[in-house]
């Protein structure tokens, strides 16, 4: 762990600069950690709705309060949420939710809609950076499958604050919660010309992903993945990574 262990751990989190980022920065703060809040993601809503069908896959909060601000109601629709933060905003919309998968991935919510939708017609309602694996998977099971795309993600203007700490030695920890987010902060070094020093940096401070799919894109980038939680939760994430970090701190004191 970088810093001389006289401060708070700086751990950055890249969450919509919402409610989302807010909490996150809450959640670290009663953890112990000093949150770098640096936005990486930015919603941009498409105004679109989920077409009609027998079952409706949501991935993710966001998806589920824009189709619900849109008016969009389920009907007769069977609704599959990725997990229980996005269940939790479908109920609170109202909606009853039919299927949430005991691992909270594309992988994991094609694993327990597989044995019902041979013949059936799917529609995924996500953002335009969603896994393949979803929708190749559910095909492969026999699905008739449109993919509605209810929001865009980009990269904010401003972000990269975090990637000039990590890259002057400053940064003790990152919490990826997507891989978008791991590809725009590797962009926004970039655009800051501080790349190959933000690589060096996040070689040396403990870096902790969501998920596997997550994991993999870090790995694919040459990131080294210290902590990935059994949870795919961003509660899960922090609680990992602070705890890494003082596992780290008690091995150098």
């Amino acid at each position: 762990m970088s810093g001389d262990g006289s401060r708070r751990p700086r751990v950055a989190v890249f969450r919509p600069d919402d409610e989302r980022i807010e909490a996150a920065v809450e959640l670290l703060r009663s953890l112990g950690a000093e949150p770098v809040p640096d936005p990486m993601l930015e919603v941009e809503p498409t105004g679109a709705v989920p077409a009609s069908a027998p079952l409706v896959a949501l991935t993710s909060k966001t998806g589920v309060e824009l189709a619900a601000a849109a008016g969009w109601e389920p009907g007769d629709a069977d609704l599959a949420a990725i997990g229980p933060a996005t269940a939790a905003a479908a109920r609170e919309a109202g909606w009853t939710v039919d299927v949430v998968p005991e691992e909270y991935t594309s992988a994991g919510l094609v694993a327990a809609l597989e044995p019902r939708v041979a013949g059936e017609r799917v529609v995924v309602a996500r953002s335009d950076h969603g896994s393949d694996v979803l929708l190749d998977g559910l095909r492969e099971a026999g699905a008739d499958v449109t993919e509605t795309v209810l929001y865009r993600l980009t990269r904010p203007t401003g972000a990269g604050d975090s990637a000039e700490l990590a890259a002057a030695g400053d940064l003790d920890a990152v919490a990826f919660t997507s891989s978008l987010t791991v590809d725009n902060f590797l962009a926004a070094a970039a655009d800051r010309g501080v790349e190959d020093a933000a690589r060096a940096g996040l070689a040396d401070a403990v870096v902790g992903v969501i998920g596997p799919p997550t994991a993999e894109t870090a790995a694919d980038r040459g990131i080294d993945v210290d902590v990935v939680p059994d949870e795919a939760s961003f509660d899960a994430l922090a609680t990992a990574v602070v705890d890494a970090l003082d596992e780290t701190a008690a091995r150098h004191d």
